[in-house]
């Protein structure tokens, strides 16, 4: 008969190991500096799966949409222009613990702060073109995934 410990224990290890699905969108400026490959590789590194992926030109209403929350703060605009500037890079990312593992992966938002090792600590030197974004939560990413993929994932 197992302990309660070892039962607590195991129920501690399956709740850390939340299979999930996250965005993650590829910026104009890593578009166009040729970057989607070695992102793709370290995602598909970190044993993460790509279960949508599009390249897109996004229209002002998808990305405003996409940033609402922030909406009137003094960014939004520069951050919408940015993003509806050049092609994008949109992906449905999935694994165990996708969402903090693509978020660490990803780097602080400033590539200045960033980690050595993540994506904006080695390829991105400022964060008006901090290359990526990531879905911050499970609840922005059920909400992005289905605003980049209206037509739903593949099956």
């Amino acid at each position: 008969m197992q302990t309660l410990e070892r039962c607590c224990a195991q129920a501690i290890c399956l709740q850390e190991r939340t299979m999930e699905t996250t965005l993650v969108l590829i910026k104009p400026g890593g578009v166009n500096r040729r970057l989607i490959g070695e992102i793709i590789r370290r995602i598909e590194a970190r044993d993460l799966t790509v279960v949508g992926l599009k390249l897109v030109r996004p229209n002002r209403a998808l990305v405003e949409e996409h940033y609402a929350e922030h909406r009137g703060k003094g960014f939004f605009d520069d951050v919408v222009n940015y993003l509806t500037s050049g092609r994008v890079v949109a992906m449905a990312v999935e694994g165990v613990n996708a969402i903090q593992a693509v978020r660490t992966m990803m780097g602080a938002t400033n590539p200045l702060e960033a980690t050595p090792g993540s994506v904006r600590g080695d390829l991105a030197l400022s964060i008006d073109d901090n290359l990526t974004h990531s879905s911050s939560d499970a609840d922005a990413a059920a909400r992005e995934v289905k605003l980049w993929f209206s037509e739903g994932l593949p099956k």
